[in-house]
């Protein structure tokens, strides 16, 4: 077992892992998207301030909007609030950003209505977003590393949650499990299009196949 995480890390998760260059190039496309980044106002839904303390790319200011605890200490740039990004209070929604952001959150956020939700307060937030999302079809589920688990049924993809070992945190239980599994909806690039009728839907891709989505309005 600890040869198997061992490979999930050396793929996903450690500095210097396939995993990680990828993050790297997406953070160098960001920038050559956005190149007046570092003189932007930020507001990152679902982002963390661990992410942005190790980013090449440094905006004027962060607004991180997560439902975790915020940190206790954060330097004078980044700003980090509790909040439900599909139900964001008005302090937020009118906080006159130019950017948002938010990577990996989407596919989380639980169901078509509350995804609309959430497109609406990326809309409403700023002229310009970046909005990234596994893609459904790649064929590998990247949540567990998992070839197909995506297009399994409920109980199937459970079993597999509970079982599968390059899982990140093992679940405790069978329930536990298939919470994690319900937790996650990937979607297709209809699905991104109706989300986000005026952006470009970009494909970022590994050998070829598309394995994330990524929403952009330039302005």
């Amino acid at each position: 077992m600890s040869r198997l995480h061992a490979f999930r890390n050396r793929f996903v998760d450690a500095p210097g892992s396939l995993g990680a260059r990828y993050r790297a190039r997406r953070w160098d496309w960001l920038r050559a998207t956005f190149p007046d980044l570092e003189r932007m106002s930020v507001v990152d839904l679902g982002g963390t301030a661990q992410a942005w303390l190790r980013a090449p790319v440094r905006p004027a200011a962060v607004h991180i909007v997560n439902l975790e605890k915020p940190p206790d200490e954060l330097p004078g740039w980044l700003r980090s609030d509790h909040a439900d990004a599909c139900e964001l209070p008005a302090e937020i929604l009118d906080g006159g950003y130019d950017l948002v952001i938010s990577n990996s959150v989407l596919e989380h956020v639980g169901g078509h209505a509350r995804r609309r939700l959430f497109a609406d307060a990326v809309h409403r937030l700023a002229e310009r977003h970046w909005v990234q999302t596994p893609y459904r079809y790649f064929p590998v589920e990247p949540h567990w590393v998992c070839p197909g688990m995506q297009f399994l049924p409920t109980a199937a993809r459970a079993s597999v949650a509970q079982h599968w070992p390059l899982v990140h945190t093992p679940p405790a239980d069978r329930a536990e499990a298939l919470r994690a599994v319900l937790d996650v909806e990937l979607l297709s690039r209809t699905e991104m299009r109706a989300y986000f009728p005026h952006s470009a839907i970009r494909s970022e891709r590994v050998g070829g196949l598309t394995k994330s989505l990524i929403a952009v309005k330039l302005s």
